[in-house]
């Protein structure tokens, strides 16, 4: 179903620099007449910005469909849902959590429990 409007898309992308394996999921938001459109845009801003950067866009991307009204805060910009018979508690750890994650703590007096990316735009991930 193709629908005008605003598309956060993700896209991964891997720094051949590093000793081991260094990996980036980079969301971005394009508004676009479909998916289709939308992965184009991303996909062509994410060879530039790999080519820039020495890394390797890995071609993979995925999209979601924020909406038409204008982006506002607060906005969702990307979902993804998956199901996985996994305990929660297991399931981050294995898909967000590793531990290999370049991210830092942020103030625990905050509400919640907060964890920083420190690459890309630093964006916070609740943890309870």
């Amino acid at each position: 179903m193709a629908s005008a409007g605003w598309y956060g898309v993700r896209c991964v992308f891997r720094w051949p620099h590093e000793d081991e394996g260094l990996y980036e999921e980079n969301v971005t938001v394009w508004r676009a007449a479909s998916f289709d459109e939308a992965i184009a845009e991303a996909e062509a801003e994410a060879r530039d910005y790999a080519n820039a950067t020495d890394g390797a866009y890995l071609d993979f991307a995925q999209a979601y469909f924020i909406g038409a009204e204008p982006l506002a805060e607060g906005s969702e910009v990307f979902s993804l849902m998956r199901t996985s018979a996994l305990p929660a508690e297991e399931y981050v750890t294995r898909h967000f959590d590793t531990g290999h994650e370049r991210q830092g703590q942020v103030d625990p007096d905050r509400a919640g429990r907060r964890i920083r990316g420190r690459s890309g735009g630093g964006a916070d991930a609740k943890r309870p």
